[in-house]
């Protein structure tokens, strides 16, 4: 391929060494072309001459980046030989890494810019229980940078089960909101009552629920939360708004939780008689109150406790009983349902939630309990909060809503948390809204929400 030299203006008059006179020679055909009249040059050759820079450039970035010990990266695209690597190696890999060490990821779903090699717990899980979903611990690193770091010791300790109990999750929920609010301040050009919620309260509950899915009691206490934040005019002053909410937070707990737990507790007491033979299952924190209250107003009776092997919590309350004077027996697991269903008098339940056609959501293996008490004609009351009531859903198996143990998941096998019982084996349900005795049909659940006061609303 024919190349040109470029001769730069000036050059054909320096006169060469020894002061020789020069000689011109003939022109040919034409006289030589001055600079200016150079010939253009053929579109092959600019693409010939935009080549050798290319790789001349390509080189020398080479070399860069060999000089600074950072792998080159890989070759630019061929149009136009803008490449997306162009900066040098130590400043590039500076960034790069900044920027995957500062982005954080939301657990709103998105994945996180670095690469983060965890063990994916749920494929051994048949897609036909895909829907199911599991806690699962998500480190403190990957959280938005907009949780505050109380929710994060909430949500750690959801999923690992030290917070298992649906009231106690909603408390420490609650608890942890209210530390989120005492740190929180308006942005200029914002009310409390708009930025609040979408910037402030929402990351909260998305990393919550990802630790582990929302109880019925916490998804209650935060509809009736975001309700109270709405309700402020949006020129309500920051501090009047932030103690108004503090003040609704800390009545809630004090009345939907800890007087609720107080007035079931006295009014299932008032069923028992002495010498009753009450069956449980489990530890439930509603019916140890309620033996516990019992014993302490004079009624004299035994329990059985009917155990959850993968959970082993009816130990625990066996122990207590008996350290109040009562006589307990303890059986480790269903086995011995049959014989201890035929000796009771009464079935007492502590449950997660009512559903709003009646049916209980329970720890799994509630509802052969159940079962097997309405069988054998036995009464059978349930006790529960009514913030663990739901307006909405329905519920007829145990597959529609539920959880997998996180530690019993492998290959070959994995347990449902959870279970339904039907309103058809139940007599009635305690709660602290009702009047009397509390006892009232699993049916009138939604008379029972109407009746109470929502908190939101006053």
């Amino acid at each position: 391929m024919a190349t040109e030299s470029a001769v730069a203006p000036g050059a054909a008059l320096a006169a060469p060494a020894g002061n020789q006179p020069v000689s011109t020679p003939a022109p040919t055909t034409a006289p030589a072309a001055t600079p200016a009249e150079a010939p253009k040059l053929t579109p092959a050759q600019l693409k010939a001459k935009a080549k050798e820079e290319k790789a001349a450039r390509r080189a020398q970035a080479k070399e860069v980046k060999a000089a600074s010990g950072v792998q080159a990266p890989t070759a630019p695209d061929a149009k136009g030989g803008k490449g997306k690597g162009k900066q040098d190696g130590s400043q590039a890999g500076q960034q790069s890494q900044k920027s995957a060490l500062a982005h954080r990821p939301s657990v709103s779903g998105r994945r996180p810019s670095f690469h983060v090699v965890e063990k994916d717990t749920r494929s051994v899980i048949p897609e036909c229980f895909s829907h199911v979903p599991m806690a699962k611990r998500i480190p403190t690193a990957h959280a938005h940078k907009d949780v505050h770091p109380a929710v994060l010791a909430v949500g750690q300790q959801m999923a690992a089960f030290t917070l298992k109990d649906s009231i106690a999750r909603l408390q420490a929920t609650l608890l942890a909101f209210k530390k989120v609010l005492e740190a929180y301040e308006t942005p200029k050009g914002n009310s409390l009552s708009r930025h609040f919620v979408p910037h402030v309260l929402n990351p909260q509950i998305e990393y919550l629920t990802e630790c582990r899915p929302m109880c019925f009691s916490m998804g209650n206490a935060i509809r009736i939360l975001k309700a109270k934040v709405n309700s402020f005019d949006i020129d309500t002053p920051e501090e009047e708004a932030k103690e108004g909410l503090l003040e609704m937070i800390d009545l809630f707990i004090k009345e939907r939780i800890n007087l609720a737990e107080f007035v079931i507790a006295r009014n299932a007491a008032k069923t028992i008689e002495d010498g009753a033979a009450i069956l449980t299952y489990g530890r439930h924190r509603l019916v140890e109150k309620t033996l516990l209250r019992a014993k302490r107003d004079g009624k004299v009776f035994s329990v059985s406790v009917i155990d959850d092997p993968y959970d082993n919590g009816g130990q625990e309350m066996a122990k207590s009983l008996s350290r109040a004077g009562i006589p307990v027996f303890y059986s480790p697991n269903l086995g011995g349902l049959r014989a201890e269903v035929q000796r009771a008098t009464n079935v007492l339940l502590g449950v997660e939630a009512i559903f709003a056609n009646g049916s209980l959501y329970g720890a799994a293996g509630t509802a052969d309990v159940a079962v097997a008490a309405k069988t054998a004609s036995k009464r059978v009351i349930a006790l529960c909060e009514t913030i663990n009531f739901d307006r909405e859903r329905v519920s007829v198996d145990a597959l529609t809503y539920n959880e997998i143990d996180p530690e019993q998941n492998s290959a070959e096998h994995f347990r449902l948390l959870f279970d339904t019982t039907r309103d058809y084996y139940l007599n009635g349900v305690i709660t602290e809204f009702e009047s009397g005795t509390g006892n009232s049909p699993a049916q009138a659940i939604l008379a029972l929400l109407r009746k109470q006061e929502d908190p939101a609303l006053n």
